[in-house]
């Protein structure tokens, strides 16, 4: 037999609302774990603004992981001359390349990419 229960729409609201804070409260926790673990890491709200305003994302990237040209050529094996191209926005760099820098700098190849790089979908 099925059972219904019938309450004040109001009560209903209120009972959605504290789901929805539930299931926040839920990924929230979920994300502190997985930055605990150092699945994810915070970045400073001034890389953000460096990428957004433009900056080379290559040169913030090496930047905020504290490497010079030289230490990011060595810590990738790409050729400190590709790196200043790229930085420079003379060259995008071949995927392999791209690769290599993402990896080196623990980020995905995509965020190397320029905004101007990118293709309008």
């Amino acid at each position: 037999m099925n059972e219904t229960v019938t309450i004040p729409k109001v009560e209903y609201d209120r009972l959605c609302a504290l789901e929805e804070d539930f299931a926040d409260i839920a990924a929230a926790l979920a994300v502190e774990a997985r930055i605990g673990s150092g699945e994810e890491e915070l970045i400073p709200a001034g890389v953000v603004d460096r990428l957004v305003d433009g900056d080379p994302p290559l040169r913030v990237w090496r930047e905020f992981r504290n490497l010079t040209q030289a230490g990011l050529a060595r810590a990738s094996g790409v050729n400190r001359v590709q790196i200043v191209e790229i930085e420079a926005g003379r060259s995008t760099g071949s995927v392999h390349t791209l690769r290599k820098l993402s990896d080196a700098l623990r980020v995905a190849m995509d965020d190397l990419i320029r905004r101007s790089d990118e293709g309008a979908c």
